[in-house]
């Protein structure tokens, strides 16, 4: 960090009268902070680092305060960040500021296979931390444990229910999802039943596992209750609002059965429940139905969240959601994200599989193309209706997908085109001057940095409007936008 860009920072903190997702602020003109663990902790397990400032003074309306001693403050920090395992390296940044000392340390990110980094003295369950807002709070049991399977390869799909029997499985479904096989792989045909039925991970130690059960069993939920589908239809914007005879929801369904079954269902309860308008081709007189939502997007969303869930022993007691709401769709997914895939490289980047073997199973099942090929397709499709594209967040236990059914522009309406194309230009013109996402997220005062990520950044890269300073790393903490000229 140059010393100009702590300044500039020092001068964002004070405006808002806030910390952040990345930026902790920590007084120290009386001595060194003593426990930084928490922070050096949540900051290096996140994909974006962190930066601590010290010289503010939160409690005095982070106000410059300045440091005791620069020299003496970066030994006892560098010393704290060595009890950290693995060790961070902290970068250090000095500057004058209002006539004080201020000094950063910049915490990179550790890599993925090397998470969680945690307090060496409290150990890996007490000592591993994640950022939440402004705060630094406790690692789940289940957290850790995402990190420990990623590192070692650890596929809950394949692990065995050892309750069930072969007996449970479709033996139709089994025998024509191997003959499916053996037609691309002619070797298959020379291995005994046993041999291929653990090699296509169908089942482990004489029973079925979790893929196959989920996929060709004959009643999943009876081994696994919540992993299926609660689809609800709100009757406002919000859980809690209520209708005008006080119903909670306008409709409410528990879909069961396996992954082909409940895409089916779930599929026909959103068609169901979607508004359906009338559109005219001007030049024909065509008339056309259109629903709210394309429904090849929502088929992709739906088989998404199904594919690439958790079904660890975690979220044995956690269903997908589905939520329509008057302004939007929501698909919720157990599970964050796996692997190193970030939002930003979702649809543009191949991704880790969670679930290798259930998604080859439910590729030849479903029809559904595990070709990386389902987020694109919602994209395509939102565009072709008009519709915003869709915003994927990334929470701490769920992935959310989130459709929108306000149009980007109504057909033919000058009025509500040209705010769109002014908000465009404005941003083209506070780019060209390189931004990062936050910088242009607060210039539209907007809140979620991703939905403005795909609702303007995005399309704006698409169509060659703006670049990457680091185009090799989209998803860089350092990562800003210009305009071309």
């Amino acid at each position: 960090m140059l010393q100009s860009e702590l300044v500039e920072l020092a001068d964002r903190i004070r405006s808002r009268k806030a910390e952040s997702q990345t930026i902790e602020v920590k007084a120290a003109h009386r001595g060194c902070p003593e426990k930084l663990r928490d922070t050096l902790s949540s900051f290096s397990n996140q994909d974006s680092g962190g930066v601590i400032v010290f010289g503010l003074d939160e409690k005095s309306n982070f106000d410059p305060v300045g440091i005791y001693n620069a020299q003496d403050l970066q030994k006892h920090v560098t010393e704290q960040c060595n009890q950290m395992v693995p060790p961070v390296r902290a970068v250090f940044t000095l500057t004058e500021y209002e006539g004080e000392l201020l000094c950063s340390a910049e915490i990179p990110a550790v890599d993925l296979s090397e998470r969680p980094c945690y307090y060496s003295g409290s150990g890996r369950i007490q000592g591993s931390y994640v950022r939440v807002g402004d705060a630094d709070l406790h690692m789940t049991d289940y957290e850790i444990y995402c990190y420990e399977a990623f590192r070692r390869h650890l596929h809950d799909d394949e692990r065995p229910v050892e309750r069930a029997s072969e007996a449970v499985l479709d033996k139709n479904l089994i025998d024509e999802y191997i003959r499916n096989r053996q037609k691309d792989r002619p070797g298959f045909s020379k291995l005994n039943p046993a041999q291929t039925y653990d090699m296509l991970a169908i089942t482990r130690n004489g029973h079925p596992t979790v893929a196959a059960i989920m996929n060709m069993g004959i009643y999943p939920q009876g081994y696994f209750p919540q992993w299926g589908i609660t689809a609800i239809v709100v009757p406002g914007k919000e859980i809690g609002d209520v209708a005008e005879d006080h119903a909670r929801f306008l409709d409410n369904k528990r879909i069961e059965g396996t992954i082909y079954t409940m895409v089916e269902e779930a599929q026909q309860f959103c068609l169901r429940n979607m508004k359906v308008r009338t559109i005219i081709d001007p030049s024909t007189g065509k008339r056309t139905d259109r629903t709210e939502y394309p429904p090849d997007a929502i088929r992709e969303a739906i088989l998404n969240a199904l594919i690439h869930r958790d079904y660890s022993f975690y979220t044995e007691g956690t269903p997908v959601q589905i939520n329509f709401f008057a302004d939007r769709l929501e698909i919720h997914s157990p599970g964050s994200l796996y692997g190193r895939m970030t939002v930003e490289q979702l649809g543009y980047a191949k991704m880790d599989l969670r679930n290798p073997a259930l998604a080859v199973m439910a590729e030849a099942i479903t029809g559904s193309e595990n070709r990386y090929s389902g987020i694109p397709t919602m994209r395509r499709e939102l565009a072709a209706y008009g519709l915003p594209a869709p915003v994927f967040e990334n929470r701490r236990n769920e992935f959310v997908v989130t459709f929108y059914n306000s149009p980007i522009c109504a057909p033919n309406d000058v009025e509500q085109e040209q705010p769109n194309r002014n908000q465009e230009n404005r941003l083209l013109d506070y780019c060209k001057t390189p931004r990062t996402r936050k910088e242009i997220a607060e210039f539209l005062e907007i809140k979620t940095v991703f939905y403005v990520m795909q609702r303007y950044i995005q399309p704006l890269l698409d169509d060659g409007k703006l670049a990457m300073t680091i185009p090799d790393r989209p998803s860089s903490k350092k990562q800003k936008f210009y305009t071309v000229a």
